[in-house]
């Protein structure tokens, strides 16, 4: 059997899921790891759009690194841009402006409407930061980090997927700390459920 887009992104989602419920080592407990659900509805203001994706951000400050990983599909527009904004005023609302590298993340898919992304930013480099975003805490990339690591711990942050049917923004979703073991077993299921009924509704 041929496999969709769609089918590759939910194996992809229980096999990250299946990693993360692993048990974390001792040497990792300074990454602080967090969930995205992207959805047109999650959108400021809300679309129509039949794309959905899943994104895991983590934050190493210790090591200084950012870490993203994320799978979409079917959206409306090819992708021209993706970003992680910070810091909205209110936990889980309202926009804000870029904070990470522009024009887009370095390797993202662009000009597709399905995909997936993993890369790992250096985040004493400036050039992992939005040029304006930087300035605002004086060029200083430890003060800049530790504002996005705050945004997302605050609930202030949100990665976004833009197309060109939405340049503000197709899909997006707020970074949420990931669940323990038991409650991502449930999310995978959430997904795959998802999946699913994108999967009927293509036939």
């Amino acid at each position: 059997m041929n496999s969709t887009p769609t089918s590759r992104l939910l194996i992809g989602a229980l096999l990250l899921i299946a990693a993360m419920a692993l048990p974390a080592s001792t040497a990792q407990a300074s990454p602080i790891t967090y969930k995205a659900l992207l959805s047109g509805a999650s959108e400021d203001p809300p679309n129509a759009s039949t794309g959905f994706g899943l994104a895991y951000v983590t934050f190493d400050v210790t090591a200084h690194t950012l870490e993203v990983y994320t799978m979409f599909a079917d959206l409306i527009g090819p992708t021209t841009a993706s970003h992680i904004h910070a810091a909205t005023a209110v936990a889980g609302a309202g926009t804000a402006a870029v904070a990470t590298q522009t024009p887009s993340f370095v390797g993202f898919p662009l000009g597709v409407r399905s995909g997936t992304f993993l890369n790992t930013f250096d985040m004493t480099l400036a050039s992992s930061y939005r040029a304006a975003y930087l300035a605002g805490f004086g060029g200083s990339t430890a003060l800049a980090e530790a504002a996005l690591a705050q945004a997302a711990a605050d609930g202030t942050a949100y990665l976004n997927i833009h197309t060109s049917s939405y340049p503000g923004g197709e899909i997006r979703g707020f970074l949420e700390p990931v669940p323990e073991p038991a409650s991502l077993i449930l999310l995978g299921t959430g997904i795959v459920g998802l999946g699913a009924r994108r999967l009927r509704r293509r036939r």
